[in-house]
């Protein structure tokens, strides 16, 4: 199972690509002031993720799709 964890910005730097899903900074999926992110792994917790707040998947949903959220991006595009 996916487990999802925030992370702030200052935090990145101490992330190993290798052991999460996410392959670079690249990657990540950025907060609306860039402050902060979130990366994703499977099976044991990496120990640059030691002591941080782990989600699942329908947890880290609710955060991401809050419309008054820090993460919250309003769909534009017109179908």
């Amino acid at each position: 199972m996916k487990k999802y964890v925030i992370i702030t910005s200052d935090d990145v730097s101490s992330v190993d690509f290798s052991k999460i899903q996410e392959t670079s900074t690249d990657t990540l999926r950025w907060n609306k002031d860039n402050t902060k992110t979130f990366v994703k792994f499977t099976g044991d917790t990496p120990s640059f993720l030691n002591g941080k707040t782990q989600y699942t998947y329908s947890e880290i949903l609710i955060i991401l799709s809050d419309t008054n959220g820090e993460w919250y991006i309003e769909d534009t595009t017109s179908e």
